[in-house]
This record gives structure tokens, sequence and C-alpha cells, in this order.
């Protein structure tokens, strides 16, 4: 499909919800392409994403509202409020994010509001992405399932586990009350469940603790845990509907996304540069005849993981975004709104 004929779509009754919205409308500062169309990933019969952001209205600033997004399951469209989409960027989210680095024909509307977005979009990257991209990478490698984890060997298989419980942790200190590193350590070591060559223990160490900030960190990693027994399943399912080449490009694209913002300081959403790559792997040529992940698909992914380490111990990024600066052009934008100037 190409622009102009999403365009045309767009324009169409199915998508007149973006005009007719009370939220939407004239609000609307940015409107672009999501999913596959996105990275260049796309192929005939793919399903068209459309993403977006709207400015928050009057009465939700002075009233201290927030509509926060507007979901069209029908037509796959997200559209985020300018303040919830300011508070997803902040903490480098990787499904707003990459709405920043589109390419210029992908942005099917752009205000002078989104201009300036787009032009001030480093304020908002920080090394809080090593664990954002890493954590969603994690889950994509989870939906790879059981088949994935033989393959990998079970001792590796706990090594993504205990990575993607880490990255979890990263979050805890924003949610829970806060305790030391040493006073929650979690480490691999020689196994003693039956079956196991190595497991992930804990050593806790915690004083007067609330016990339901514990009881909710507890749950986080045990369904990071139980996530992974249910691979087999989710891996069926994914192989009956030939998705699983699809989970795989994506696991990739979001380490060479990762990897961008930390080395390059970018944001490239459209895989111009790794397209054939991609699609190669998006397409099957990396499964077997039982359409189950071949090894050199794990060599590829180690490639990638180390190479998102080594961006990670160079990166020249700072450890937070520019809240200051975030926070002028968020109050810059909402006082326009207030004033009536936009």
């Amino acid at each position: 499909m190409t622009i102009e004929q999403i365009k045309d779509k767009l324009k169409s009754k199915e998508y007149g919800f973006l005009r007719t919205d009370k939220n939407l409308g004239n609000n609307i500062i940015i409107l672009t392409l999501g999913g596959s169309h996105a990275y260049g990933m796309d192929k005939e019969g793919s399903d068209l994403d459309v993403r977006g952001i709207a400015l928050n209205s009057k009465s939700d600033i002075l009233l201290g509202t927030d509509f926060e997004q507007v979901v069209d399951v029908d037509t796959d469209t997200t559209m985020y409020s300018f303040n919830k989409m300011i508070q997803l960027l902040t903490s480098s989210n990787p499904n707003t994010i990459e709405q920043l680095g589109c390419l210029p024909e992908h942005y099917l509307h752009l205000s002078e509001i989104g201009k300036k977005l787009l032009d001030n979009r480093k304020m908002f990257l920080s090394q809080i992405c090593v664990h954002t991209f890493g954590g969603y990478a994690g889950s994509q490698l989870r939906r790879m399932e059981n088949k994935a984890a033989r393959l990998v060997g079970q001792a590796e298989n706990e090594a993504y586990i205990l990575k993607s419980i880490n990255n979890a942790r990263y979050e805890f200190k924003n949610r829970y009350y806060p305790h030391g590193n040493s006073d929650v350590k979690l480490y691999i070591d020689k196994a003693v469940q039956e079956g196991y060559d190595s497991e992930i223990f804990m050593d806790v160490n915690l004083q007067h603790y609330p016990l339901r900030d514990w009881a909710g960190m507890w749950n986080e990693m045990k369904s990071i845990v139980s996530s992974y027994s249910k691979f087999g399943k989710r891996n069926e399912k994914a192989v009956a509907h030939d998705k699983l080449g699809k989970h795989m490009a994506h696991l990739i694209r979001l380490y060479m996304m990762g990897i961008d913002i930390l080395e390059k300081e970018e944001i490239i959403t459209y895989r111009s540069d790794e397209h054939d790559l991609l699609m190669s792997i998006r397409n099957g040529e990396y499964l077997d005849d039982n359409r189950q992940p071949i090894s050199e698909f794990y060599d590829l992914l180690n490639e990638y993981e180390k190479r998102f380490e080594y961006a990670k111990e160079n990166t020249s990024l700072p450890d937070k975004p520019d809240y200051k600066k975030i926070n002028e052009f968020k109050m810059y934008v909402n006082e326009r709104i207030v004033k009536g100037d936009i």
C-alpha cells in the first residue's frame, strides 16, 4: 500500500473518528504509521497501524483531567494525549518513542507543535532506554517459547529469564519502597531443581520492609518466570499463524533501534539499511522444516545482544532525560492551549 493509498484510506468513513472524536480532530498534532509499515517490514496484506498524538483540551489542563488515549480496535489506531505521550517518551517507552523517528513521508499529518516535538526529540533520550528496550526485547524473546528455549539450552534460557527480571527491577524504585541493590541479590548457580543444569537463586536481606511492596515485586518477578513456562503453547499458536518469524524479526529490530539510540543518539524507526535481513527473518529463512528457529538465528541474536551491551557500556547519553527542557516544552504547549493560541 502506497502512502497516497493510505492517505485516501484515512479519508474514508472507517477512519471518521479521527475527525469527529471530541479529543481528536483539530487537536491532532502528529499522525503517523505504526507497526510493520513504519519499520519497513510490511508485506502484502499487512495490517495498517496508525499512531498519533493529540493536544489536551483547555479543560483537561485547568481541571487536571486527561483522556490519555483513544483506541480504535477495528482500524488498529492508537492516539495518545500530548501530556500522556510526554510521560511515555520521558520513560523511553519503545512503542511511543518510535513515533519520533519515522520517515518524513510517513507523517500523514504534522502540525506546528508536532514539528517542534520532533525537532526536540533528543531531550527524551537517556540511558533509561537500556532497560526499556532490553525489557521489550525480552518480551519478544519470551513469545518465541518452548522450542527456542530448548535450542539455546536450559542454562542460557535461565540467563534470559534473569535478564528480563533485572530489566523489570530497574523500574521497581519508581513503584515500590526503596531498597539497596545488595538487599535483594539475584544470581545463577548450579541447580538444585531436578532436570536443570543451573537456576536462579536469591539472597534477601530486608529489614522493616513493607510487606505489600515486597508482594508486588515478588509477583512481578514470578510472572516473568511463569511466562517462560508457557512458551510451548504460545509457540504452537505462533507457528500455526506463521507469526514466529515476525516475532523473531521484531526482536532483532528492537536491538537495532536500541543500539542506534545509545551509539548515534538517533531514533531510526524505518530500518532501510537492515531491510533485507529483517525481511529474511520475517519470511521464515531462519526457521527449519518444522518452522522452528535454527541455530544461526541464535548466533545473530547473540551478536546483537553483545553489540547492545557494548553500546550500553560506551554510550555518552545522560543517565536521565533532560527533565528541565521537557517540562519547559510541556508548559509552553499547555500555556498556549489555555491562552487559545493553538
